[in-house]
């Protein structure tokens, strides 16, 4: 048994080598034997291909506003893995994650030596964030984001008190499906029989499958843009502001401190689940705790500005729904500015797109690569550049002398895998304090 965090993270990362085996059969064994802890606790289910960490946080913020004690499972983390299981935004301690890991191996262990097979890493600390919820530290209720697609995902063993699918996105297209409608095929599977979905899916072909979904599980649906709405939209220096309507009411001058104008969305679907929760599952919830949730809410790696002088902001735009959004942002902040983009991906992304997109809005594009398996190197990006096809191989490196560099006119933007901003992050806070 482990009697240190290194150990017990060491032993959760080896689970990696498994990959991703979609699926339930493995979760319901382990949560089986650990006296169903899922179904002690209160859940809220967020799924989606882009904005599910902003909507957990939005929501999240107004809960924990409102007085409650509000758990969340997160992936990937950003700054420390103990992020991924948190209470009011605080990770767990080292001490509880080893002791999770004590009480989780053994199942591993056994499972390994089955038909089976051995649980995947994802699987294993799903199932760590629900023994923990249920027995080691209980709270109000816990807001699960679904880590790939929805319908095999392991967190979809939960009953919800209600699911949110953000948004349908062309990612992940080897497992989901090469159509919106395929994916959101998967994405729905987390609706459950009777329970309240939330959605701020735009497309067509994917809403008209949620939809069916819905109407099969007798599922009462509430889609952006029809059930409710957002208005008076306005970019602010620091974040944005809006109004909210829906046949629960309408609230005025909202405003977040997370940039961009996607993050409205993803807001009005927190705002309409804390209406759901209020109106049918006896929340106590005001409109003074949205706006003071709303204000609070901080999710780092989205459209985070780092510093104004120079200007340096860092974004995890992944995925080609990310880089439009990115995109919009730029056009619409920093067209009086010269903008120069780092740029790194996982391999297994569809980049083409997504660079022709940053080629576009970059007068400078640099091209970079990290520490990770998936990786794309720097010169397999740039080959696949099409007007710009700058690259350094050392990012740490360019960040020295790009800041040492950087003029009053400029901005400097870090983009693209999350992963690869969890380590830039801390190289760039470092070399501002010097």
């Amino acid at each position: 048994m482990f009697d240190t965090y290194e150990h017990a993270i060491d032993w959760i990362h080896a689970r990696l080598r498994l990959g991703i085996k979609p699926g339930l059969t493995r979760m319901e064994w382990m949560l089986e034997r650990l006296g169903h802890p899922e179904r002690q606790i209160k859940t809220i289910h967020v799924g989606g291909t882009n904005g599910k960490g902003s909507t957990v946080t939005f929501l999240r913020s107004i809960l924990q506003s409102a007085g409650y004690r509000v758990g969340t499972f997160t992936s990937p983390y950003f700054e420390q893995f103990n992020e991924r299981i948190s209470i009011n935004g605080q990770p767990i301690s080292d001490q509880e994650l080893i002791e999770l890991t004590n009480v989780i191996k053994p199942l591993a262990d056994e499972l390994d030596k089955t038909e089976l097979g051995g649980p995947t890493e994802f699987e294993v600390i799903t199932a760590m964030s629900m023994y923990y919820f249920a027995k080691m530290s209980p709270v109000d209720v816990v807001i699960y984001e679904v880590g790939l697609g929805g319908r095999f995902d392991s967190t979809n063993v939960i009953h919800p008190l209600l699911s949110i699918i953000t948004s349908i996105g062309l990612d992940h297209t080897a497992i989901l499906g090469d159509t919106y409608g395929e994916i959101a095929f998967e994405k729905a599977g987390i609706i459950k029989n009777g329970v309240s979905v939330i959605t701020g899916v735009k497309q067509a072909e994917a809403l008209e499958v949620i939809r069916k979904k819905a109407r099969e599980s007798r599922s009462p649906m509430y889609q952006l843009g029809e059930d409710f709405s957002t208005g008076s939209r306005e970019s602010l220096k620091n974040g944005e502001q809006f109004s909210f309507s829906s046949l629960f009411g309408k609230v005025e001058s909202l405003q977040t401190s997370m940039i961009g104008s996607h993050q409205i969305d993803n807001a009005a679907c927190a705002v309409m689940a804390c209406q759901v929760l209020k109106n049918y599952y006896s929340f106590i919830i005001d409109e003074s705790n949205i706006r003071d949730g709303l204000i609070q809410a901080y999710w780092p790696g989205r459209l985070e500005v780092l510093s104004e002088s120079p200007y340096i902001l860092i974004d995890g735009a992944h995925n080609e729904e990310g880089i439009n959004a990115l995109a919009s942002e730029i056009n619409s902040r920093f067209a009086d500015k010269k903008v120069n983009i780092l740029f790194a991906a996982l391999k297994d992304k569809k980049l083409d797109r997504m660079i022709a997109t940053l080629d576009k809005v970059a007068d400078q594009l640099t091209f970079t690569t990290f520490d990770f398996p998936r990786a794309a190197t720097a010169e397999e990006l740039a080959e696949i550049g099409i007007v710009q096809n700058s690259f350094a191989e050392d990012y740490k490196g360019f960040l020295k002398e790009k800041l040492n560099k950087l003029q009053n006119n400029e901005v400097l933007i870090v983009t693209g895998s999350l992963y690869f901003l969890s380590e830039a992050k801390p190289v760039i806070a470092n070399l501002l304090e010097k």
